[in-house]
């Protein structure tokens, strides 16, 4: 099971309504990366299952466990 961990702390984050760490008391947004061309995928989500969509140059979907996952500060 892949765990949603911190990129300051590595204490794993807590969800309240937004990925949220309790150490550094910042709150992250979730983000995922074309393995192949690096542009920001666009999550596809359909009856409890996600996958992603490259809309950069590869234009078409990529499979959730390809994709690169970055947690960025939210604003």
């Amino acid at each position: 099971m892949a765990h949603n961990i911190c990129p300051e702390c590595n204490q794993e984050l807590q969800w309240d309504g937004q990925y949220y760490c309790a150490d550094c008391q910042t709150h992250y947004k979730k983000l995922a990366f074309c393995p192949d061309c690096d542009a920001e995928l666009e999550k596809l989500q359909a009856c409890g299952a996600a996958s992603y969509f490259c809309n950069a140059a590869c234009n078409e979907l990529k499979s959730k466990s390809r994709a690169r996952v970055e947690f960025k500060r939210a604003e």
